[in-house]
């Protein structure tokens, strides 16, 4: 009998990974809009994280960022969450620009900044994570 998709990209073991890289966006977040001091409280935080969960949500399982492999070392897990993480942010700053049409001017810098943090966050808390085990 064959597995199924969802079975073959998300496992049990991978689940603190879950957790930790839910923390990591929504650090790079807080991080960003206490820089723009546009951190208002948890609701804000939430509304403006909201966009760039969902992106790593839909592309996150397909990609593997929770399969096995990922739960297993560093060597694994760091590129699937940072491939994950690509279009992640893609999607996030997408919707994040839709939403916020005054926004769009700054999409190309705003899409690198977070390209490059979102993929040192999730990829650097991974690897600190399986060092530390």
């Amino acid at each position: 009998m064959s597995e199924s998709f969802l079975s073959k990209r998300v496992d049990r073991s991978a689940a603190p990974l879950a957790v930790g890289d839910a923390i990591a966006i929504l650090a790079v977040i807080a991080i960003g809009m206490t820089s723009h001091q546009s951190l208002t409280g948890p609701v804000a935080l939430l509304g403006t994280a909201a966009p760039f969960l969902l992106g790593w949500a839909l592309m996150s399982v397909p990609i593997g960022a929770y399969s096995a492999g990922a739960a297993e070392s560093a060597k694994a897990s760091v590129p699937l969450a940072i491939r994950s993480w690509i279009p992640a942010a893609v999607i996030g700053v997408v919707i994040r620009g839709a939403v916020q049409s005054a926004f769009t001017a700054n999409l190309a810098i705003f899409l690198a900044v977070m390209l490059a943090t979102g993929s040192i966050a999730i990829g650097g808390w991974r690897f600190v994570a399986f060092k530390l085990r």
